[in-house]
């Protein structure tokens, strides 16, 4: 017996491991259970067969109740069915207490199964409580019609919802494998670019060493000479690998920009940043895509927006980025998100800024001065599919 209030791989409660409130929230549904014993309030002829019939049916309604989150979620419209029967084998003694069986096992079918398949199921169950209500309870029809109603609908807020997660956990995961196939194709680019970039290079520097060491004891000055050429490619394929490597981000603010808005557009926030933006330097390009993913962050999580928008500017003398959003504006003390971000402007000489004017919703301001080694290239803006 004790196994059997063990949870089992795949079930529900299993699944709800790193979310508490699901768990609390399975708990708390028991709260209608009280409508079992809701003949004792309405009812003045409780008798025997009343208390009998709920003192049986209701533990093991419990039980089953308990296996439905246990077991492994392809079972649960099994011990659906079973309540189902309970609450039919109850109706005619505890009407209330049959009814509220009716609705838990309609509510339990929205559990697993595509969407037509539970809602066929709980049209069975209702039109197998229709019967036994009319034909056997003899119920009133606006009693039955409002049980049916109740159960139905909140079956079908079960499969919704159940749904909406499914759909909101599939976004996610193409969030994040968006993320992995950026950093995937940023890899094999890199591993390209060195490729192409070394290993001319290090053929070439191995036959000047060669030669040299062939010409070190017949033409001293012809060996010097070649082992002289090989220091220079050596120390230019060095530049160039520290380019490379500089120019490893060179794209972070444009993919954090198409991250935010898949990010943004799954919690149903509208996101806008134009269809162009321009060249960013490579001097504060990831940092600068680091802050904004702080940003985004806050508006997704804390803001309450419904509207968001970034611009991004860069002149001859600086680099400008301005995120705007509707929500409800800062309230409290700064956390540790908003400093980090100043501690990341601050590094790259700028400054940050949150809009006091804005009556409603947060405007941030992001100023970066330019200097002089900045390669903020006046080329056509990159355009953002």
């Amino acid at each position: 017996m004790r196994s059997w209030f063990r949870p089992a791989p795949g079930s529900l409660w299993n699944r709800f491991r790193d979310q508490p409130r699901l768990r609390v929230a399975s708990l708390f549904h028991l709260v209608w259970t009280v409508y079992v014993f809701a003949d004792l309030v309405f009812r003045n002829d409780i008798g025997p067969y009343w208390i009998v019939a709920t003192a049986l049916s209701f533990p093991v309604f419990l039980v089953l109740y308990a296996q439905a989150y246990l077991r492994p979620l392809g079972q649960v419209h099994w011990y659906a069915l079973a309540v189902a029967l309970l609450g039919y084998a109850t109706l005619h003694f505890n009407a209330s207490g049959g009814g509220c069986y009716v609705i838990y096992a309609c509510a339990m079918m929205g559990f697993e199964g595509a969407p037509r398949r539970c809602i066929v199921s709980m049209a069975g169950i209702i039109a197998g409580f229709l019967g036994m209500a009319w034909f056997v309870a003899g119920w009133p029809f606006a009693a039955m019609a409002t049980v049916a109603f109740i159960a139905f609908g909140v079956g079908t807020i079960n499969v919704v919802y159940r749904f909406n997660a499914q759909r909101d956990a599939e976004l996610k995961l193409s969030h994040d494998e968006i993320r992995r196939l950026a950093a995937t194709a940023e890899r094999e680019r890199i591993g390209r670019d060195l490729h192409d970039l070394l290993g001319h290079t290090l053929s070439l520097i191995a036959l000047k060493l060669e030669l040299s060491r062939r010409l070190v004891d017949r033409d001293p000055v012809a060996a010097r000479r070649e082992m002289e050429e090989a220091e220079q490619v050596a120390r230019h394929a060095l530049a160039e690998v520290r380019s490379a490597v500089t120019g490893i981000r060179a794209s972070g603010v444009i993919a954090e920009l198409a991250a935010a808005r898949l990010l943004l557009n799954t919690s149903m926030i509208e996101f806008t940043y134009g269809d162009t933006v321009p060249d960013v330097p490579v001097r504060i390009d990831n940092e600068l895509a680091l802050v904004l993913r702080e940003a985004i962050t806050n508006i997704q999580r804390h803001a309450g927006a419904t509207f968001a928008e970034v611009r991004i500017t860069v002149d001859a003398h600086a680099c400008v980025m301005t995120v705007v959003d509707n929500g409800r504006g800062i309230a409290g003390g700064e956390g540790n998100g908003i400093c980090g971000m100043r501690e990341r402007v601050r590094a790259l000489g700028g400054t940050i800024a949150f809009d006091p004017a804005a009556s409603k919703g947060t405007t941030l301001r992001i100023h970066i001065p330019l200097r002089a080694d900045d390669r903020a290239l006046p080329a056509p803006a990159e355009r953002i599919a």
